[in-house]
């Protein structure tokens, strides 16, 4: 008897995968593909540093910048699969930009989604000179001069720019688009009343500081530093979900047991007071999803973007 318990238990041992026994087995390694110091990054090394606490293994970041997150995407596809690489992946990366240029990367075929980690805080500002204090006062001021109303953005085809282009199709207004090389730049334009509004992130701290109003918050949710600022689907818009948000994409071909454990890190790491007061100083607030349901809000954000692009006629130019 209990020579077979010993062989069954050992045969019980052998079925369950390898990698779900002993991973991780080495050092994990975060691929950011954006600069130092950015959103992205921040939030990364701050949810990642204290999952890989958790599993027990360092973790090595690893910026490889450029071409709107393209060059550190291709390079995490191109590696062998170790079950050790992952990839910081942002709403532009998966869900924009591929309907705008051809990317060297298949968002579904490519990648297997881990983990959703958080959402950047973003408003709707304007300059004070603009004659409205709420977001209904805007758009009727908006539609009694159209054109005559610009707003910033970090870009062109940006989600900043987005923003913009969601709230003047629900709206039915028609604002001039000014993109600028980085949200602090069209931040410093609005401040000095060169565009009239913003959908940033950059503007909090001026409407903070009573230099900028803040009309509405573009996250789900109320800011906690803003309570009289409301959501700009309270004020009836925003009736599709789309957010600047931020997760962890694994190559394809990663043991499924590893993304799991991975997954579950991430949520437990994000549960943690500390870490959630964390991303909220770092301008952001934790917004998870597992797996599936990562995958599920990757796919209708696509969908929604793609249509938001194609009726503004949005072109990289």
């Amino acid at each position: 008897m209990r020579r077979r318990a010993f062989a069954a238990s050992a045969l019980a041992a052998i079925a369950v995968p390898a990698a779900a026994q002993e991973w991780p087995t080495k050092p994990l390694r975060m691929v950011i593909p954006y600069p130092p110091g950015g959103p992205s990054d921040v939030s990364t090394r701050i949810v990642i540093d204290r999952v890989a606490q958790r599993l027990g293994q360092p973790v090595v970041f690893d910026n490889k910048a450029g071409a709107s997150g393209m060059i550190g995407a291709e390079f995490v596809k191109n590696q062998p699969v170790d079950s050790h690489t992952f990839l910081t992946t942002t709403t532009a990366m998966v869900c924009i930009t591929r309907h705008l240029q051809p990317i060297p990367f298949d968002p579904e075929k490519d990648f297997v989604p881990v983990s959703r980690m958080c959402t950047s805080w973003g408003i709707f500002a304007i300059h004070p000179s603009v004659p409205a204090r709420t977001v209904a006062e805007f758009v009727a001021y908006a539609k009694a001069n159209p054109g005559k109303l610009n707003f910033g953005s970090s870009g062109l085809a940006t989600i900043t720019h987005l923003f913009g282009e969601m709230l003047q199709l629900e709206a039915g207004i028609n604002l001039t688009h000014v993109p600028y090389r980085g949200s602090a730049p069209a931040t410093n334009a609005l401040l000095a009343g060169e565009v009239q509004a913003q959908f940033d992130q950059t503007c909090l701290p001026h409407v903070k500081a009573g230099k900028l109003i803040g009309l509405a918050m573009l996250s789900d949710v109320r800011h906690p530093d803003f309570p009289d600022v409301p959501t700009l689907r309270e004020a009836g818009y925003r009736k599709e979900e789309g957010d600047s948000w931020f997760g962890i994409l694994a190559p394809a071909g990663t043991s499924p047991s590893v993304v799991a454990k991975l997954d579950n890190a991430i949520a437990e790491a994000l549960r943690s007071p500390d870490i959630i007061e964390k991303l909220h100083l770092g301008g952001c607030y934790v917004t998870y999803l597992n797996p599936p349901d990562f995958r599920s809000r990757i796919g209708a954000e696509t969908a929604m973007f793609g249509n938001i692009i194609q009726k503004g006629n949005i072109k990289l130019q």
